[in-house]
């Protein structure tokens, strides 16, 4: 609980992966993914309920032995690769608290394949939340200059053109302005911005920019970068909710 609203996390993990077979159990520094979650959890003690959305017995039960509840299965109809992340949580927030006869005031989704996220990170998404009384809050990095839609291109029978044409007036990177991008290594919303605005991002959405390395996990090269970030960074340390949670 944070300032007297509770916290559901929630976190998805599905048996299903085009890239890697059972992403979400590769081990990473050690750890399984999706256990790698239930230790960031244990660490942040404002959550006050945290639950497995998967359709997959090994993942819950990898999941429970981290302190993951896996009280309920995702359904078959959620369980598709072009589900949206609206649609998991939402089932989610209504088995746990049809199980728990309760209802969260907040909800977090932690994926499993931000392995590099820190407790720090969860912790800064939620209040930045409560605080600044955000309808969501996400965790954001710096879009590297490379990667600005005014530098991308489009290929079109073997012809390349700008992507945005307003590219082409652009002589220096200093020139480019300082755009973000979600990480994924922390989503915080209200229960209204789920249910209601059906949407992860609400009409007031706030920025915790992370200036720490993130990487989503996809493919092996995603696992080996992600070991080797590991590898440079001290163990994360237990950390306590701001007054009044």
């Amino acid at each position: 609980m944070i300032q007297g609203r509770t916290v559901l996390a929630v976190v998805p993990a599905r048996g299903g992966s085009k890239g890697i077979a059972l992403k979400n159990l590769c081990v990473v520094g050690g750890t399984p993914l999706v256990a790698r979650v239930g230790e960031i959890i244990r660490q942040v003690e404002c959550i006050d309920r945290a639950v497995v959305s998967t359709d997959h017995d090994g993942i819950a039960q990898v999941a429970e032995a981290a302190g993951i509840a896996a009280p309920f299965r995702r359904p078959k109809s959620l369980s598709g690769d072009r589900i949206g992340d609206v649609d998991v949580l939402t089932h989610a927030l209504g088995e746990a608290e049809r199980i728990d006869r309760t209802c969260y005031d907040i909800i977090v989704m932690l994926q499993p394949t931000s392995p590099l996220r820190t407790s720090g990170d969860v912790l800064m998404t939620i209040t930045k939340l409560v605080e600044d009384d955000f309808d969501a809050a996400w965790t954001v990095s710096e879009t590297d200059s490379k990667a600005h839609p005014f530098k991308q291109l489009v290929v079109e029978n073997g012809n390349a053109k700008l992507y945005d044409q307003r590219g082409g007036a652009i002589i220096a990177r200093q020139q480019l302005s300082t755009l973000y991008h979600r990480n994924g290594a922390a989503y915080a919303l209200t229960r209204s911005c789920l249910l209601d605005q059906k949407t992860l991002m609400g009409e007031r959405t706030g920025a915790v920019v992370l200036k720490d390395h993130h990487i989503s996990i996809d493919t092996e090269m995603d696992i080996e970068l992600a070991e080797f970030f590991l590898s440079k960074r001290p163990e994360n340390k237990k950390i306590d909710c701001v007054e009044g949670g």
